[in-house]
């Protein structure tokens, strides 16, 4: 099997992300390839093929990106972003294709989302259950771009609630798997929902 070449020799760092979508409007709707194409590209990435593995980061960037960027902010989020794909690089050799590579990855990089905030040590302090926590939250005043506005909303969420909304209302996940990865209870998840749509409410108008 040819060696896989690293993906500092490919000569990729973090300006080479490409952010593909900043508004709100495709918070759900980034496009992706073929499913055909996928699959060919995996086996192909699994196999070693650098060239291959670009495609996936090609197809793939912009959605992790702005995962990253919602749960994590705009500061970290190149960073996490780089770091999950050298992740998949990494263990392509474990995707057994019992899901979607889409879905494979996602999961990945929520993973490693969650595992950076417990690093930073944020996680005790968004899995407080008392909801008067929440009460002290404030978000400043709008701006002028709708888009660009509630995608800074967003980021200015407290970090249990905006990780909630986050997987809960743009990512699609129920509150009983939020809850399981969070490592927090159902009802904290709901909570934590309930508060981040009064906040953008609030922010928004």
């Amino acid at each position: 099997m040819p060696r896989r070449e690293s993906l500092s020799e490919r000569g990729w760092g973090p300006a080479s992300i490409e952010i593909m979508t900043s508004a709100v409007a495709t918070l759900t709707g980034e496009a992706i390839e073929t499913r055909a194409g996928r699959s060919t590209d995996v086996a192909l990435a699994a196999a070693g093929d650098g060239s291959a593995f670009e495609r996936i980061y090609r197809a793939h960037v912009a959605r992790i990106h702005s995962l990253t960027r919602r749960m994590l902010g705009t500061d970290m989020a190149d960073e996490v972003t780089q770091d999950i794909f050298v992740r998949a690089w990494l263990k392509l050799g474990t995707f057994r294709g019992e899901s979607a590579f889409s879905t494979w990855l996602h999961r990945l990089a929520i993973n490693i989302v969650i595992e950076r905030r417990r690093s930073l040590a944020l996680c005790r302090e968004r899995t407080i259950d008392d909801p008067t926590v929440l009460e002290l939250a404030t978000v400043p005043a709008a701006r002028a771009d709708l888009r660009v506005d509630v995608e800074h909303a967003i980021e200015q969420l407290p970090p249990g609630a905006r990780e909630v909304f986050v997987l809960h209302d743009v990512e699609g996940y129920k509150h009983r798997e939020i809850a399981e990865m969070l490592e927090v209870a159902t009802g904290t998840s709901k909570r934590q929902l309930h508060r981040a749509r009064l906040l953008l409410r609030e922010q928004l108008g």
